[in-house]
């Protein structure tokens, strides 16, 4: 059992210590954890004052003498002491209430397990009163008495709690049980080894000193310490390593969150309920909220007070029941939840893809002919999640790309655009939560992506976003209508917030380029810039076209045409691949490069015919099978296209990795379907 906490109450005459022992008496009755001390004292039973037991001098020397003290002193003409049984008591682990003298604090805190200091203070007039209330004194002598108060000092690892004693006996009372019963429970932070990811979990072993039980449940709990707080779901642990039963184990997140060192004590308690949780079952049941419902409801979920269970049924309502104003509204709280960031231009123009589509690596080939020309285009982009290669993974291949907000103002004031990894500048761990729980079960969360896409955009300082929406029977977007649908959401929700958006649906039924994996896309977009004639034509054109529109907003340029003109200009002329390296070179620079695995599997036709369709889902599956993303020099290099004509025994595709078990495994699911039709 763990032993007890000794409650040293002390305070200047008058503070009123005796009469809040006493109400925390009575309020504490019946609870056998609390004892409360009385002292001994060489004055007589019947000279008023607080409960005592009453001795004379030579009975008390003698006591002494005989160890029959804890702690004994001598205050005001008197000898006082504490029975020695009262160690007995805490190492029962009940918690001991005595009125004290400070005087004694470290002789004290060596000879029981744990003690708190309460110390009792009040208004020099209040102390006044009461001493003079007592008839003993009076005058000058209470003066004398209130001015030989000095300040308390507490020994390093004694604990103190300071109780004001103004008001009320009431409200003293109040505040005396509250603290003590606060100390009483808090509890020592144990780094638990655990990896909850981003949920925040705390851990109490089954016989807390804090009642384990009695915090379970749906609620979240708040565990405080030094300042600082976070909410958290709770388990009981009862397997190794074994917690202490005043201790709290912490997950990883949690613990990293609260930031406070092991052993740190906190006090843990059940979290109100949010204000937003009518806000959030209104949603569940399909109404429609406002933007100031949104701010509430969000602003909760960041903070932590709802469980993931909680959040997850808010957000598999949102997506099916998501009205235009509601993505308009969402849109504006998500930015204010995030820092902005200003550019002193009057164009910031930005391009996003909803994705699904491999070798799609426009984005590389866009930056440095925007950027070329002039325009401020600071683009943040992020690594894959279910594909071989995300935009950051691609130019990783190539260069830095985990850059802070600072290095990207720099990088665009001196070379006009970036790539860069949007992890450490707009990453919001709402999406988090919401991929985590929408993608394994293919919920379309297209609309919530509008609002989280474009808030992005506007925190980022953008004017002008100009968005991609690939559709085709394995895109993210099944139909043309379904793209041209939500390409009209852009552009609303666009107006609403101050942007100008254009978004363009395009087709997504095949993989663009050859390379699918980071470095065989960027192979495939240096063979673009370069002008090389072995170029892939679709890539290009994909690309051209995009760079077109967004230049068309330069009021120079005003067209498309006009904008069509002098991307191929930009690119043909070299201007464009002179800025990709500039761009690469102020990010900084891999040395060497990621290349093509040297280990290959080679995949052919088993039979002639016409290519009708190439499955993107198990393409982009081999190639996330060889290494990709995560090795940049896995993925799949298309040797048939859509629309060839191929012989028996003619090369489909080339599979590249690093490792040779990596490269087996791709092997073997492309042996059991290749993915070409």
């Amino acid at each position: 059992m763990r032993p007890g906490i000794f409650f040293l109450v002390v305070g200047p005459s008058g503070a009123g210590k005796d009469t809040l022992i006493d109400g925390a008496r009575e309020a504490l009755a019946g609870d056998p954890r609390w004892v409360f001390a009385t002292r001994t004292i060489t004055r007589a039973a019947d000279a008023g004052g607080e409960r005592h037991d009453a001795m004379d001098d030579a009975t008390f020397a003698e006591t002494e003498r005989d160890g029959g003290f804890l702690i004994a002193w001598s205050a005001h003409g008197h000898r006082y002491g504490l029975p020695a049984a009262l160690v007995d008591r805490l190492r029962e682990g009940r918690c001991v209430i005595a009125n004290g003298s400070r005087a004694t604090i470290a002789e004290l805190a060596a000879r029981v397990p744990r003690l708190v200091v309460v110390s009792v203070t009040a208004r020099r007039d209040a102390l006044s009163g009461r001493i003079a209330g007592r008839g003993r004194e009076h005058g000058d002598a209470i003066a004398a008495r209130l001015d030989r108060a000095v300040e308390l000092v507490v020994p390093p690892g004694v604990e103190r709690i300071d109780v004001e004693n103004d008001g009320t006996i009431e409200d003293g009372v109040e505040r005396f049980v509250a603290a003590i019963d606060g100390a009483a429970h808090r509890l020592s932070v144990v780094r638990y080894p655990v990896d909850t990811w981003r949920e925040r979990i705390a851990y109490l072993p089954p016989g807390s000193i804090v009642g384990a039980t009695d915090y379970l449940g749906a609620g979240r709990v708040e565990i405080e310490a030094d300042g600082r707080s976070i909410r958290t779901g709770l388990h009981v642990a009862s397997t190794e390593p074994a917690l202490a039963v005043d201790e709290i184990g912490l997950s990883r997140q949690a613990f990293e969150d609260l930031g406070v060192p092991e052993g740190t004590r906190v006090e843990l308690r059940r979290a109100p309920a949010p204000r937003s949780r009518d806000a959030l079952r209104a949603k569940i049941r399909g109404a429609k909220l406002t933007e100031d419902d949104y701010a509430g409801l969000l602003g909760d979920i960041v903070a932590g007070r709802y469980s993931e269970g909680e959040v997850a049924a808010f957000l598999v309502s949102a997506t099916r029941s998501l009205g235009d104003d509601e993505v308009v509204a969402l849109a504006r709280v998500r930015s204010s939840l995030m820092t902005p960031v200003r550019w002193d231009e009057p164009i910031v123009v930005d391009k996003h893809s909803m994705g699904g589509v491999p070798g799609s690596r426009i984005t590389l080939i866009v930056i440095p002919i925007v950027a070329a020309h002039g325009l401020a285009i600071p683009k943040t982009s992020s690594r894959a999640i279910t594909s071989a290669a995300g935009t950051a993974d691609a130019m990783e291949a190539l260069a830095r790309v985990d850059l802070t907000a600072d290095e990207v103002r720099e990088t665009v004031r001196r070379v006009r655009g970036c790539i860069a990894w949007n992890g450490r500048l707009n990453h919001s761990a709402l999406d988090d939560v919401m991929n985590a729980i929408t993608r394994p079960l293919a919920i379309d969360s297209n609309r919530w992506s509008v609002a989280s896409i474009l808030s992005k955009k506007l925190t980022a300082g953008s004017t002008h976003v100009i968005v991609d929406l690939p559709w085709g029977p394995q895109a993210k977007l099944r139909t043309r209508d379904e793209a041209v649908d939500l390409g009209r959401l852009f552009e609303h929700v666009g107006r609403a917030l101050g942007l100008v958006v254009e978004a363009h649906a395009t087709d997504g039924s095949a993989p663009i380029g050859r390379g699918i994996g980071p470095a065989l896309e960027v192979r495939d977009v240096l063979q673009v810039l370069d002008n090389d004639p072995a170029a892939p034509h679709d890539l290009s054109a994909k690309a051209i076209a995009f760079a077109s529109r967004i230049l068309a907003w330069d009021p120079s340029i005003a067209t498309a045409d006009a904008g069509r003109a002098r991307a191929e200009q930009l690119l043909h002329s070299g201007a464009a691949r002179a800025k990709f390296d500039e761009i690469v070179e102020a990010q900084g620079r891999r040395t060497p490069p990621a290349r093509p695995g040297s280990l290959t599997h080679t995949v052919h036709a088993s039979a002639s015919g016409r290519v009708r369709a190439i499955d993107i889902l198990q393409i982009s599956e081999i190639a996330r099978r060889a290494g990709a993303p995560v090795d940049k020099a896995a993925g799949v290099d298309l040797a048939a296209r859509v629309g060839d004509e191929v012989r028996g025994g003619d090369v489909l595709y080339t599979i590249h990795a690093s490792a040779a078990v990596d490269l087996e495994a791709a092997a073997a699911i492309a042996d059991i379907d290749t993915g070409v039709r």
